[in-house]
């Protein structure tokens, strides 16, 4: 068993490797007929754009990917320039008329995601003209390789059961030389994702069959995310299976979050381009959607008809309804546990790293402090889009709408959500988002903290104080604190995967439903709030 382990981390390697290098491989340039396409496409008239592109890319050379993305976008910047000094001259000569024609020819938006637009039309080589075959080289023998790697383990496991031995010791856990390779190779796929996808034009071409099969489009960097998100969520769930195959309630939560994740935030919202409908996910709620109430989302959703109507009423009564009555019953687990893809990715690919979240006191105070301060700028945010999608006003207060969505989008929606909240997973461990930076999670733990029925009870008098519920937490509660109390524990960013209780030797931990009045404990009433019981139970 221990060689097919081995003979499947070289295969998955192998496949890395080729995932890694395909980024390298392929020529590009363009004809002048794709380029007059693309220009009629992005509707853009100007002489001095096409221009500046045929010097660029209209070549017999066979430039590589990065040769081609910096032709591009030195020549938006040159067109930009262009337009730029001129509209410098008509402020000068106070042609208003002549600024405003000029202007709409400026080019606006992301240089590197209109730069992999035109590398999808130039693109050619052995991963653009062989899919199918690079798809197995790099998917394939990744998939392969894990899987036997992980499969073995339910029999060299014996009998089923999870400790703390070996996770303090590999190099992969305990942010050692793996720990930190996977987290370079993470925060760089996240940084290409978002900021460069031009560069990443070769792995979207693998995918491009797949998505053709079920939108009818050809991939985009997007479609290629979703897909391995997907992948990845699922032979990670495989390992979770194994791991926790002892715990009912493990194995149906991974099943939970691995169908809404495939079904719900893949496939259908895929589907529905076909079908010519607003792509959509139908678990996602806001405010983690947090573009939902944007001018542009809104807009499509109005002019779609019915259907697009029908989706902006979910929209709202999955906010306003549906989560604060699921959590009342259930808590934030329903949600955060079962059915979020964040959290899905996060209890599968990072459950390998849940031991590395940080359980000090000034980490809580801080997880306090960020994750509603996001809450508090998303929803100020959302009012100037409402406000602006009303009025018909670019700004609020002298304040621009679209920079306040420029800014959340970039510092929240990218470097938060992506390059920090997956990509540092191995150092931090896998919940980041979901502490810090998530506004759903804080909306869902204010109404866990003060108006649910869930709980996690304790038995004190059974604890051993072994501490495999604190070591596991991912969420930075120090469990064995409550549990050698005898405390209940309801606190709002407790996401009740239960793993804690899945560990206890003892059966110490139960994740309960029940009456309100039986979660609080006197001694939380005397204190009055979280961060003076945390102090006391830690120095208990």
């Amino acid at each position: 068993m221990k060689l097919i382990k081995q003979l499947g981390l070289i295969i998955f390697l192998v496949g890395l490797f080729f995932f890694i290098g395909t980024i390298f491989t392929g020529s590009f340039n363009l004809k002048q007929a794709d380029l007059d396409t693309f220009l009629k496409e992005q509707n853009y008239k100007s002489t001095v754009i096409k221009g500046a592109l045929e010097s660029a890319v209209v070549t017999s050379e066979d430039l590589n990917i990065f040769e081609f993305s910096s032709r591009v976008t030195k020549a938006y910047a040159a067109s930009n320039t262009f337009y730029d000094n001129r509209i410098q001259k008509y402020d000068a000569e106070k042609n208003w008329d002549k600024k405003g024609a000029q202007y709409q020819y400026k080019i606006s938006g992301k240089p590197h995601s209109l730069s992999f637009t035109l590398a999808k039309k130039a693109g050619k080589g052995f991963a653009a003209d062989n899919t199918g075959f690079m798809w197995f080289l790099t998917f394939g023998l990744g998939i392969i390789g894990a899987l036997m790697f992980i499969i073995p383990d339910v029999v060299l496991l014996g009998k089923p059961g999870i400790k703390n031995d070996g996770i303090y010791l590999s190099a992969s856990t305990n942010r050692g030389w793996i720990g930190w390779f996977a987290f370079l190779f993470l925060v760089t796929f996240y940084i290409l994702l978002y900021f460069y996808p031009d560069f990443i034009v070769n792995w979207v071409y693998l995918v491009d069959p797949i998505s053709k099969s079920i939108n009818g489009n050809p991939a985009s960097q997007w479609f290629l995310y979703g897909f391995l998100y997907c992948t990845v969520m699922s032979v990670m769930a495989v390992r979770m299976y194994i791991k926790y195959r002892h715990n009912k309630y493990q194995i149906l939560r991974t099943t939970s979050v691995l169908f809404f994740q495939i079904v719900f935030a893949f496939l259908i919202p895929e589907i529905l381009v076909r079908f010519e409908k607003p792509w959509y996910d139908f678990k996602n709620a806001f405010p983690l959607d947090y573009d939902f109430f944007f001018k542009w989302n809104l807009d499509e959703l109005l002019a779609s008809g019915s259907f697009g109507l029908f989706i902006l009423v979910w929209g709202i009564v999955l906010t306003i309804v549906v989560v604060p009555v699921m959590v009342y019953f259930f808590g934030k687990r329903w949600y955060c546990s079962w059915v979020c893809g964040c959290g899905g990715l996060a209890e599968t690919l990072g459950d390998p790293y849940r031991q590395l979240s940080s359980k000090t006191l000034l980490s809580w105070r801080a997880e306090r402090i960020i994750v509603h301060s996001v809450l508090i700028f998303v929803l100020v945010m959302t009012g100037f889009a409402l406000y602006t999608f009303f009025s018909g006003s670019g700004e609020v207060l002298g304040i621009q709408t679209q920079t306040i969505q420029d800014i959340y989008g970039f510092l929240i929606g990218a470097i938060f959500a992506g390059v920090i909240g997956t990509g540092f997973y191995p150092i931090f461990g896998n919940r980041v988002w979901c502490r810090f930076g998530c506004p759903l999670a804080a909306y869902l733990g204010f109404i866990q903290r003060f108006k649910s029925k869930f709980r996690i009870t304790t038995n004190g008098g059974q604890c051993i104080s072994c501490g495999n519920c604190s070591t596991y937490c991912e969420m930075g509660i120090d469990v064995r604190a409550y549990a050698q109390k005898g405390e209940n524990i309801i606190r709002s960013s407790c996401v009740g995967c239960g793993v804690c209780a899945a560990v206890c030797p003892r059966g110490v931990l139960k994740l309960e439903n029940g009456p309100e009045d039986g979660r609080i404990n006197p001694t939380e009433i005397l204190l009055g709030n979280d961060v003076d019981l945390m102090e006391l139970v830690q120095k208990k």
